[in-house]
């Protein structure tokens, strides 16, 4: 893929319209091979019953951040990916504002990739969330 950020970008938040992300409100702002970074607004729809940024809300960020960020980083000749692992550890929450996160790479193989993503709040840049995934890159069947 392209190093050509704003064609990246614009071809990202297209391809979110009517998925999750979109339902979500992921905008992405930056993405390159080497990072991806976006938001989304805190909303009504995005809570837990008890007041606080729900936690798959904050998944629902950082994971599409690190699925980009595979997508811009396909092996030649690769078909897709799937996540096989995330792990999330949650430091604070949001009620309001707008949450943003940023993934970087730490493995880019040829079978897997592994991405680290930070959530944190625009308002003060408190970190809400680390978070670690696995990418499985997928290959057509060979015949």
């Amino acid at each position: 893929m392209s190093e050509d950020s704003s064609a990246l970008r614009d071809m990202l938040n297209a391809r979110g319209a009517g998925h999750l992300p979109g339902h979500l409100g992921v905008v992405i702002e930056t993405a390159t091979t080497e990072e991806v970074a976006g938001f989304l607004d805190v909303r009504q729809e995005l809570m837990a019953p008890n007041g606080f940024l729900h936690a798959a809300s904050v998944i629902g960020l950082v994971d599409t951040l690190c699925g980009y960020g595979t997508v811009a980083n396909l092996p030649e000749g690769a078909s897709g990916f799937t996540t096989i692992e995330l792990k999330a550890n949650y430091l604070g929450t949001a009620r309001d504002g707008r949450l943003r996160g940023i993934a970087t790479p730490v493995h880019r193989g040829r079978t897997t990739h592994v991405w680290d993503a930070r959530a944190f709040r625009d308002s003060d840049g408190k970190t809400v969330a680390l978070f670690r995934c696995t990418q499985m890159i997928l290959w057509p069947n060979a015949g």
